[in-house]
């Protein structure tokens, strides 16, 4: 039965709870919202309400901001009020997914200038069957089955466990004023159309059924949380490197099942069957990406890097913009022109005819249809061609520094090889002379 004490109870299950805990409340007007800022105030809980008018309802939606907006004055409840307008483009279809990452980022905004630790929604445990419902019907698999998190990231809903009754109970006997959303009675999306059809026909099969399911969805999250720690303890198995990019060793990932294949690999971001087949069958220097995540194959290596670190790598170095070649030698040290140079890790002396070279030098990785003529080979070779006799690895090809010309030619690869037809010879009267100290 919801009682203050039993919503306090838990509020503490959710989190280390304290009086120095600020709060966010999202509060729609409904019953539920409604029930949720009754309580938080009767606990004397250090908290501010915020109210999102979508304006879909013409005057029932400004009934509702009314409601929400005189419980705040009578109780000295700072109010923040979010009101869509033109600005705010309202979709023809996906209207639920629209207004939902609208409230969410104003809530956002407002913990970020209010400095409110937590946001709590009334979520209630009608909500969590109709979601169980609706992910039992996309095959979402265990965590989906699982339902709503009762706290996700800070998003407190300590609701889940009473029922829509209960609340309805709860706000008759305190008389706290609330407005029904009658648009909820209507069957046209999915929600409402479980809500009003299917749920009604499953609670009347069992005087107990919402009381078992509650059980049921705790079992499930244990259950959850069970498989997700064998899957973490088989990804650490297989890890081979976990600095600066994460490696998987994909011949043994290969032998788990696909279940385990798609719980791993969908914490990067890669969820699809077909592409997690293809991560499997595909050659050595393909590469995969995600919203945040590249993953490269490297023979027997599935290799994971950020997006991001991919991002902020520099691809162009200037190095130096031009020189006197009246004078008889000039000298670049790469280590103090640049802190450091990924993939330099040995000694690099080249000496150029200055003559010879078209300025700018810059340093910058390496481009499709690259070719130079190195010292040691006769005739010119492919840079592409040049890393695989090297035996590179993918990781270690996309840290290359090459130094190019003016005119785009390769001068050299660092910290391998120079290209010989610009290097100094008898003939040379102002020399480059490139080096790093190793």
């Amino acid at each position: 039965m919801l009682e203050k004490s039993s919503f306090k109870k838990q509020v503490e299950n959710l989190i280390s709870f304290s009086e120095n805990q600020t709060f966010l409340l999202a509060v729609s007007g409904g019953a539920d919202s409604m029930t949720l800022a009754f309580i938080f105030n009767d606990l004397g809980l250090n908290f501010q309400i915020a109210h999102v008018n979508y304006k879909l309802r013409a005057e029932n939606s400004d009934a509702d901001q009314k409601v929400v907006a005189d419980f705040c004055f009578k109780n000295e409840i700072k109010f923040h009020l979010y009101e869509v307008s033109e600005r705010d483009k309202k979709p023809e279809n996906s209207i639920q997914l629209w207004a939902r990452e609208l409230r969410y980022n104003f809530f956002k905004r407002i913990q970020e200038k209010e400095n409110l630790e937590f946001l709590a929604t009334a979520h209630h445990l009608n909500d969590q069957l109709e979601t169980f419902i609706i992910n039992l019907s996309k095959a979402s698999g265990i965590k989906g089955l699982s339902g709503i998190p009762a706290n996700d990231h800070k998003i407190l809903r300590p609701l889940l466990h009473f029922s829509k009754e209960e609340i309805y109970n709860f706000a008759a006997k305190n008389q706290i004023e609330f407005r029904e959303d009658l648009s909820n009675k209507k069957s046209d999306y999915l929600r409402n159309k479980i809500r009003n059809e299917v749920v009604p026909k499953l609670l009347e099969t069992n005087e107990h059924f919402l009381d078992n399911f509650k059980k049921s969805i705790h079992y499930l999250n244990q259950t959850k949380d069970f498989v997700q720690q064998q899957i973490e303890d088989i990804e650490h198995r297989i890890t081979i490197s976990n600095g600066e990019c994460k490696i998987l060793d994909k011949s043994k990932l290969n032998l788990a099942s696909d279940f385990v294949k798609f719980e791993i690999l969908k914490k990067y971001g890669f969820e699809k069957e077909a592409e997690i087949k293809k991560i499997f069958t595909s050659e050595t220097g393909s590469a995969f990406f995600s919203k945040k995540f590249q993953l490269t194959i490297n023979r027997n290596e599935l290799i994971l890097n950020t997006l991001d670190q991919n991002t902020d790598t520099q691809d162009k170095i200037l190095l130096i913009d031009k020189i006197d070649v009246a004078e008889n030698q000039t000298i670049i040290n790469l280590e103090s022109t640049i802190e450091s140079i990924e993939g330099i890790n040995k000694t690099v002396r080249w000496d150029f005819d200055a003559e010879k070279i078209t300025f700018p030098l810059q340093l910058r990785r390496k481009e499709e249809g690259d070719v130079f003529y190195p010292t040691g080979f006769s005739g010119k070779k492919k840079v592409s061609k040049f890393f695989k006799d090297e035996k590179l690895s993918i990781l270690a090809k996309q840290k290359i520094w090459l130094l190019t010309d003016g005119n785009n030619r390769v001068l050299g690869i660092l910290p391998f090889r120079q290209d010989r037809r610009y290097a100094k010879d008898e003939r040379t009267k102002s020399i480059l002379t490139i080096f790093n100290e190793k």
